[in-house]
């Protein structure tokens, strides 16, 4: 792994799952940037301390059920043992428009196990930018995927796409809100010859499943992901906690402990 952090302690590595977050970052079409400004600075207080207005979907981010499911718990109310624990890194490439289906998620190296925490890597983080691709065209998981995924029951599920689903089946096309992207569908049937509103006729279906069996989410999955790709590691991603919150940013990390010698303090 070319960008591991090792605890000279522990001996254990740590990988950084996230994007850089801050001015600039990218945001979804229809919302706000960023804007930061120094409330005090170095020159003239000794101090620094940044004010910021952002919307909690920016960067690399995680959604609780409240996000897309009435009455679903907030931020504050998800269980904080969903945000720690043992997963897998899948590796699913997919190009423009591919979708994630319930048999990538069943062939997928190292294997999904119950209780997991799941991360897909399509390798669309690679695309992360203020772009029309990135947000146009981005992969997405089917609605038998989302409901395989309930099946085995995990703590967690996160991507490294923009949206849990196509962008065809959000407000990017003629969904909720849409289209944000104006230009979306008319590419989308010049590229594949498919009609947008045929093939992805459910608003947001397989982000609504997952989160409906009280599963948060983490979207925009970045940083090293590749270098955990095909691998189980031990995943931590923790939210602020959040009350009424529906999404917050977060700095997710996977752990890997190859000498086996590393335990959790047993807290005497």
């Amino acid at each position: 792994m070319s960008n591991v952090v090792v605890d000279p302690v522990t001996g254990l590595q740590f990988v950084e799952l996230s994007h850089v977050w801050g001015h600039g970052a990218p945001s979804y079409p229809g919302q706000n940037d960023v804007a930061m400004k120094r409330g005090v600075k170095h020159a003239q207080h000794g101090v620094l301390a940044w004010r910021i207005v952002t919307v909690m979907h920016t960067g690399t981010h995680m959604n609780a059920p409240i996000h897309m499911i009435q009455k679903g718990k907030d931020l504050a109310a998800v269980d904080p043992a969903r945000f720690f624990g043992n997963g897998c890194v899948l590796d699913i490439p997919k190009g423009s428009w591919g979708l994630i289906t319930a048999d990538d998620l069943k062939n997928a190296k190292p294997g999904i196990k119950e209780g997991d925490i799941v991360v897909i890597n399509t390798g669309w983080h690679h695309e992360y930018s203020d772009g029309l691709k990135y947000y146009g065209e981005a992969p997405g998981l089917t609605k038998e995927a989302a409901e395989y995924l309930v099946s085995m029951k995990p703590k967690m599920v996160a991507i490294d796409t923009p949206f849990v689903d196509s962008p065809l089946a959000t407000s990017m096309a003629s969904h909720r809100g849409g289209p944000q992207m104006k230009r979306l569908e008319a590419e989308y049937k010049k590229a594949t010859g498919l009609d947008p509103k045929k093939e992805h006729p459910e608003w947001n279906v397989a982000h609504r499943t997952i989160l409906g069996a009280d599963i948060p989410t983490i979207e925009q999955v970045g940083g090293d992901v590749d270098d955990v790709s095909g691998k189980r590691v031990t995943l931590a991603a923790t939210p602020w906690k959040f009350e009424h919150g529906d999404a917050c940013q977060v700095r997710f990390v996977a752990m890997c402990d190859p000498s086996g010698k590393c335990r959790i303090e047993p807290g005497k």
